[in-house]
């Protein structure tokens, strides 16, 4: 992975860094297929995780999603859930369910449904959960739906059992976006979280790198080298129509957009070396944010805005740094490891995740903000571009597995990691969107 960018290609310093920038890394890859399907394959044991039970959704063998399944596998996937076998049982939401039984089957919640496709196509989607513990009826809900939004009914089914049973806001129906490289082509992909769903927002012959969402989920900047040289695009989702950002002199890498959606930060050569700048996120002229000498770059805001992360070499080697929004004297905030790149800190402003390179391999890495203890979460030697759920559980990142690029969630403290696979092409750069407005 740590190869140089081809010479085709320009190489501007300010993107050396990231390793997401490694476009060499994109080369030899199997074409990718029409759609960027995944499997979820879950692994490793959490501490606490609740055992629950999803009896099969009646009617949902003649539905073109097992409902009860996308279920099991988002609460798997979330690290704090277990399944519990719930074969041989036909219940649904108006079923009163023999709550000793599944006391039996050591379940503490159990959920029921039913799917039924209506007259018009649509489908009937309902579902009750239960706490078998206490006896208490939770509470359900019913969505009606085209086809196409079957699963997303399925992922907001399992937000409201994580909601109710472990008090944190599930992100199950959330986006993510990410890269693949296929033959010659790169794709810019918006997918479910489970990595299901995928839809194409982009296709070039050019590379395209650091996709990263606005806070509203309606928009994504990215940057191309449509132009033979690296510049930001915003990105409409739902339209598909794009606007160019900082096409300036030299380098515009590694945007990142202000929590109010008002602007971003960016790292361009204009000036010369690689520095910070902001800039409207209608256009204009940027506003510089860093004066040094050295390489500045890969800017990340805190959920409130007040405070950007970056990456400088400032010190003689690349690491993480942070500074007030409208810029000031930078503070050091990674000390452990000599190359530290790749911040994403979490919504609830406790967590730094990032990518440091130990012995040759690169890693990921997570920092407790308060007290700057640090972990290292992962045993794979190829992780890049780490990216917090917008509920501050879990992370998505890429690395190589088992010979293959893979994205990756991780609960924060390593035990769950659910592996998305793709079935061809190179897969990076993800980033993971934020709640969707219901």
């Amino acid at each position: 992975m740590n190869k140089p960018l081809p010479v085709s290609i320009p190489t501007p310093s300010s993107l050396l860094f990231a390793r997401r920038t490694l476009i060499a890394a994109l080369a030899a890859t199997p074409v990718l297929p029409a759609l960027a399907q995944f499997r979820v394959e879950v692994s490793g044991v959490g501490l606490t995780q609740l055992p629950i039970a999803l009896v099969p959704f009646k009617g949902q063998d003649a539905s073109p999603q097992k409902i009860s399944e996308i279920v099991q596998a988002d609460l798997e996937r979330s690290g704090q859930f277990r399944g519990v076998d719930a074969s041989g049982q036909a219940l649904d939401e108006a079923s009163r369910p023999d709550l000793a039984l599944w006391r039996q089957r050591t379940a503490d919640s159990l959920v029921v449904g039913s799917v039924t496709r209506l007259a018009d196509g649509r489908f009937d989607v309902r579902f009750r959960l239960w706490d078998v513990v206490r006896g208490q009826d939770l509470g359900g809900q019913s969505y009606t739906v085209p086809q196409g939004d079957l699963r997303l009914a399925s992922h907001r089914i399992a937000d409201y059992v994580y909601e109710k049973l472990t008090g944190d806001k599930g992100i199950f129906s959330t986006r993510i976006a990410y890269v693949t490289k296929g033959g010659s082509r790169y794709s810019l992909w918006v997918a479910d979280a489970d990595g299901e769903n995928a839809q194409a927002a982009l296709a070039s012959p050019e590379p395209i790198i650091s996709p990263v969402w606005s806070s509203n989920g309606q928009q994504l900047a990215y940057v191309s080298f449509e132009s033979r040289k690296p510049v930001v695009y915003v990105h409409n989702v739902a339209s598909g129509q794009r606007r160019l950002l900082a096409n300036f002199r030299g380098s515009n890498s590694a945007p990142a957009w202000a929590p109010d959606g008002g602007s971003l930060a960016v790292t361009l050569s204009r000036d010369g070396g690689s520095q910070l700048y902001t800039i409207p996120a209608s256009g204009g002229e940027p506003r510089r944010l860093t004066q040094s000498a050295s390489i500045d770059t890969e800017p990340v805001y805190s959920a409130d805005g007040s405070t950007i992360y970056f990456v400088s070499d400032r010190g003689g080697a690349p690491q993480i740094y942070k500074m007030g929004a409208s810029g000031g004297a930078p503070t050091r905030v990674t000390f452990s490891g000599t190359y530290n790149i790749s911040p994403s800190v979490s919504g609830d402003g406790r967590w730094l995740a990032y990518i440091s390179r130990v012995g040759g391999a690169f890693k990921l890495h997570v920092m407790e903000l308060a007290t700057g203890n640090v972990s290292a979460i992962t045993d794979t030697s190829a992780d890049e571009s780490p990216s917090f759920a917008p509920n501050s559980k879990l992370i998505v990142y890429a690395t190589h597995l088992q010979g293959r690029e893979a994205l990756m969630t991780t609960t924060l403290d390593g035990k769950i990691k659910a592996r998305l696979a793709g079935q061809g092409g190179d897969i990076r750069e993800p980033d993971w969107g934020p709640f969707q407005k219901q």
